[in-house]
């Protein structure tokens, strides 16, 4: 049998603070990259966008510059923590690049605009298994983005747990 080099496979796979996005990252180790020195893994982050306030919250005061810059480092800080993490779950990853991104905005636009301009091969995302209300008011970003973006997508839900001990 020949041969055959395997083709480069770029993999994205969107991070947040949520055990669902931990568990769809270590999902796609253990069970989509093979350690193969073509493979790319591209850890997304999506700082949200920081509410709009007017100078006067509604009480009347006034939102100083410091408190912006405090709410600003605090996201900053959330950002570098989750792709610590993320990228200590991908140390024993042989011969994979990792890279990692960090983009501001909503997370629906960031990752469909990110997977479409990056030309993944396939996006991996948790799914943080909200009940139909709760996905109404707040959307679905998974449905979102396998609705939107060109590549396949790989939802993966965190197996629910029954409180009881083994």
């Amino acid at each position: 049998m020949a041969d055959v080099a395997a083709k480069e496979r770029k993999i994205l796979v969107a991070v947040d603070e949520s055990e669902e996005s931990s568990y769809a990252l270590s999902w796609c180790i253990e069970n989509i990259l093979t350690g193969n020195s073509n493979d790319t893994l591209i850890l997304l982050y999506s700082v949200p966008p920081r509410a709009v306030y007017s100078t006067l919250d509604g009480s009347g005061y006034l939102f100083s510059s410091d408190i912006l810059a405090t709410m600003e480092r605090y996201s900053t800080g959330v950002a570098q923590c989750v792709m610590k993490k993320a990228k200590r779950a991908c140390e024993a990853l042989n011969g994979v690049k990792v890279e990692t991104i960090v983009e501001h905005g909503d997370a629906r636009d960031v990752i469909c605009q990110a997977a479409e301009k990056l030309q993944v091969d396939m996006l991996v995302m948790g799914s943080h298994g909200y009940g139909v209300i709760k996905r109404a008011f707040l959307g679905s970003v998974s449905n979102h983005c396998a609705q939107n973006v060109k590549c396949p997508v790989l939802i993966v839900k965190k197996p629910k747990t029954d409180g009881r001990s083994k």
